[in-house]
């Protein structure tokens, strides 16, 4: 039997692309891995009218640990639009698979690791003050809170009357009072202290573990006093157990400009949920883009691991596919390195690393040209030649390590 088994989730659009090119590599590093299909995301809902069925939660909970491609959502109407005829004024609501996936197996804490590659053209680069350009290391990981927040998911147009009732209570909420139900949407921002806390502690154990000098604590708490101020309290509380790593705060909006001026200033980032997302994403264009971005979502028992991006439909159908793979495969090596599989997870990386510094094999992102079937024509890399890439790098790299394994003392070959 294998050693672990992994649920598959390849999803929507391009997750079927880039997700078997992942598994080529977590081969070819000799994972002991078994993996198990499971359907997710738009088809699903069209005819079922859940985007998440019964059958793929069964499976995450019982092997534990996912990988997850991609999704498509679409908004109310037009996700109501596409069910089957015989689905359509059944009461069928669609929600997100990944974001009711996290809520129920409780991944609450979500890792977004943005680190640039050398030699990637598309790293931030700025100018000097003497003339000339300069490219920072950036070397971010972002801790977002996954559960709560306004992803929570607490929300109501027309809102009944008990909840407008106990609104009305609330002296700022005095100028809405007035408002026709029809035309008051109303989403609710959940943060509790427990998650706050768990959060901060995950972010301040990575930093620990990993030698990060600072944790910054990204919210905006000066307007949003209660939901931003019990995040930044607790932040401040658990510091006191790392008194050698600093505890930072920044607003969220400042630190969308910080971040293009001084990224190498930063290390480990928390924030809660929607404010995570918004600054995973814009870390991640200081390193190319969501083609390079990956994530854990990770539980008390399950993890899943999945690239940001999302389904991208339109590059779907084409042939060669012309995706680029490596945040598929960044999210593969923390899988690994969940399950303790460090110099797998290493060897993947450092291959990945070696085929973007020597720059032969680009895909069109990476050469700055627009997407589409002409990409191919215009020298870009398809996905599985980014894949054969790396896979020959790997296969280099175990050549130059033959003569390490080669004899002992007693002539015997040593594995």
């Amino acid at each position: 039997m294998a050693k672990y088994t992994v649920v598959t989730m390849p999803g929507d659009g391009i997750g079927n692309l880039v997700l078997p090119e992942a598994l080529r590599l977590l081969k070819a590093v000799g994972f002991d891995a078994e993996y198990m299909h499971a359907d997710i995301g738009w088809e699903c809902w069209r005819n079922q009218g859940n985007a998440l069925p019964e059958r793929t939660v069964n499976l995450l909970a019982q092997y534990k640990l996912g990988l997850f491609g991609a999704i498509t959502s679409k908004p109310k109407k037009e996700a109501e639009g596409e069910l089957m005829p015989e689905l359509k004024g059944t009461g069928c609501s669609y929600f997100s698979p990944i974001v009711t996936m996290r809520q129920r197996f409780h991944l609450d804490t979500c890792i977004r690791p943005c680190i640039s590659f050398p030699g990637n053209p598309l790293n931030f680069i700025r100018t000097k003050a003497g003339g000339g350009f300069e490219e920072p290391l950036v070397n971010v990981v972002v801790f977002r809170q996954n559960t709560e927040g306004l992803y929570a998911g607490v929300e109501w147009t027309n809102p009944p009357e008990p909840v407008r009732a106990a609104l009305a209570t609330h002296v700022k909420f005095k100028p809405f009072v007035g408002t026709p139900g029809a035309d008051l949407a109303i989403s609710v921002r959940v943060i509790t202290r427990a998650a706050a806390r768990k959060i901060c502690q995950a972010a301040f154990q990575w930093a620990n573990k990993y030698g990060y000098k600072s944790v910054t604590i990204c919210e905006k708490p000066n307007v949003l006093r209660e939901t931003s101020g019990m995040m930044e309290e607790e932040a401040k509380t658990v510091a006191k157990e790392y008194p050698e790593i600093a505890l930072r705060s920044t607003n969220i909006d400042a630190q969308t400009m910080w971040l293009t001026k001084n990224p190498e200033d930063y290390g480990v980032v928390v924030a809660s949920n929607l404010f995570g997302d918004v600054i995973s994403d814009a870390f991640a264009g200081l390193i190319g883009g969501l083609g390079f971005a990956a994530s854990g979502n990770i539980g008390d028992e399950v993890a899943v691991f999945e690239p940001t991006h999302g389904s991208a439909p339109k590059y779907a159908e084409l042939h060669p596919p012309i995706v680029n793979p490596i945040a598929m495969f960044l999210s593969a090596v923390m899988l690994l390195e969940h399950v303790g599989e460090t110099k797998r997870a290493g060897r993947i990386r450092d291959a990945i690393a070696a085929v973007v510094r020597e720059g032969k094999v680009r895909t069109y992102d990476m050469m700055r040209i627009p997407g589409g079937a002409k990409a191919i024509a215009q020298g870009a890399a398809s996905t599985t030649q980014m894949t054969d890439a790396v896979l020959a790098e790997l296969h280099r790299e175990a050549s130059a390590r033959e003569p390490e394994l080669a004899t002992a003392g007693n002539g015997n070959r040593v594995r």
